[in-house]
């Protein structure tokens, strides 16, 4: 029976008068891992279906066709069909559904640089994503697809790439003010491009100047003597009484991490003690109350004036495979992918 009714709603999906409320029906049913399943069902061509509702112009369709693909991506048994559509799929970015698809479908290396591959071959490669950056509201989607795309070494190239000024297009949303989804993916990407050590000279430094933009969220509105105060960056200066540190513990702590890649080489743990860094991590420490952020901070602190250096680690293919240090008290990061989202059976899972 229900293989029935796929099959009617596979002939819905092609049929004019039908198309939008059979996309609704679809969107609806992937909201559960059953429903999922049964739309992916090879033999009723759904997939196929809904992606050409999603990538013509038949406009009461599109976006339920799209939020439908978003959910049915998070499975693994979509990532080759989607693939397969890469160039349809390229063609709607940087619009939020087609970020947040791509986001779930390169959440593994090879897919990642597949979709990597169709962005060069379409045009300018990141570019044109890393300019949407700049918009006035840029797709919270957006920060997923950079992060994921900047597990692999291209994708960190990219964004890194000094010509372009890629990376400061990041900074700003890695800042309270900007939505959840698009800081996460914000800062995860930038994280993950701190594993790129020859690139940390010129991060630190005037140009681009990344620290500050690490530090703020984890600074709150504690008073420090004069003499603290004026070893801080400006933007850390007498902060306000009602400055907030960063709300998402997953969030402080990736930007945590990052200064902890910062760290690994002499020049970077030089411009971090001249910077003052230690003091905001000597106050977040006193505040934090999430223990796996505690334990992240503690691990860096480790690491501040007096702590013992840290060999550089060889970034893997995997990037699940953890990096470890001659300290396993203070273990380097991981290349992280941006976590699948849920699906939702009522929206869109990436609003």
């Amino acid at each position: 029976m229900e293989e029935a009714a796929v099959a009617e709603l596979a002939a819905l999906l092609a049929a004019p008068a039908a198309r939008a409320g059979a996309a609704e029906a679809a969107l609806a049913l992937s909201g559960s891992a059953e429903g999922r399943r049964l739309l992916l069902e090879g033999r009723h061509g759904v997939l196929e279906a809904l992606l050409e509702l999603a990538t013509k112009p038949w406009p009461p369709a599109v976006n339920p066709a799209l939020s439908c693909l978003v959910n049915l991506s998070s499975e693994p048994a979509a990532r080759e069909p989607l693939l397969a559509a890469l160039p349809a799929l390229l063609g709607l970015l940087p619009a939020g559904p087609a970020c947040g698809a791509l986001a779930n479908v390169c959440r593994e290396p090879g897919a990642a640089q597949r979709v990597l591959r169709g962005l060069e071959e379409s045009g300018p490669g990141l570019a044109s994503l890393l300019e949407a950056l700049g918009e006035p509201r840029p797709p919270p989607e957006l920060g997923s697809l950079l992060c994921n795309l900047s597990q692999v070494p291209e994708g960190r190239r990219g964004i890194l790439d000094r010509s372009r000024r890629s990376v400061q297009r990041l900074l700003p949303h890695t800042q309270l003010g900007a939505p959840i989804d698009l800081r996460r993916g914000a800062v995860g990407a930038l994280r993950n491009c701190c594993f790129q050590h020859e690139d940390h000279e010129w991060l630190l430094g005037e140009e681009v100047d990344v620290l500050p933009f690490l530090l703020l969220p984890l600074a709150g509105p504690e008073e420090f003597p004069e003499d603290e105060m004026e070893r801080l960056p400006v933007d850390l200066q007498y902060l306000p009484a009602d400055k907030k540190r960063e709300e998402d513990p997953e969030i402080r702590k990736m930007l945590l991490e990052s200064i902890m890649l910062l760290s690994a080489t002499p020049a970077g743990r030089r411009r971090l003690r001249a910077a003052g860094t230690f003091l905001v991590l000597r106050e977040l420490h006193r505040w934090e109350p999430e223990p796996r952020v505690l334990g992240a901070c503690e691990n860096l602190i480790q690491v501040g004036p007096g702590g013992p250096p840290i060999p550089w680690p060889q970034p893997q293919p995997d990037p699940l495979a953890p990096f470890s240090g001659p300290d396993p008290l203070a273990p380097i990061p991981k290349l992280i992918p941006w976590p699948q989202p849920q699906p939702d059976p009522l929206a869109p899972s990436h609003p």
